[in-house]
């Protein structure tokens, strides 16, 4: 018995054109699913990552515009991140967003990889990262 990965992050969005903007248009993942929660059926559930659904490649987005806005402490999540393959390919994200005015960090070099942050509409804080030494290669799941 073994834990393979991460399948999937869920967040809450106000806004779902808005939220669809920012990760298919911005961030060019594709949408694998548009259509009614499971767990809530009146709620507008999309997923978006690799075309093929791969675990490790999913994050969702359920919405529910009359929410109010969530608090970050115990229990909330700070943020996730999404890998690239190069420092090359890093810049070229940090600047990329920042040409699409999203405020973007400078690059953090951390202890094997690096990181840049930003926020989606929602203020979620999303990472994009390096693969670093000693960090499984994207398909090892």
């Amino acid at each position: 018995m073994q834990l393979r990965g991460l399948h999937h992050v869920t967040a809450i969005s106000a806004d779902m054109v808005r939220t669809i903007a920012f990760y298919r248009d911005v961030l060019g993942l594709g949408i694998v699913h548009d259509g009614p929660s499971d767990d809530d059926q009146q709620t507008r559930h999309v997923w978006f990552g690799a075309l093929d659904g791969a675990a490790g490649a999913l994050v969702s987005f359920m919405e529910y515009p009359e929410l109010p806005r969530g608090v970050v402490g115990v229990g909330s999540v700070h943020h996730f991140a999404l890998v690239v393959e190069t420092a090359a390919e890093h810049e070229a994200w940090r600047d990329y967003l920042r040409s699409r005015e999203v405020e973007c960090t400078d690059v953090f070099e951390r202890s094997g990889f690096r990181s840049i942050y930003c926020r989606d509409p929602d203020g979620n804080i999303v990472e994009i990262a390096t693969r670093g030494p000693g960090f499984a290669p994207a398909h090892a799941y």
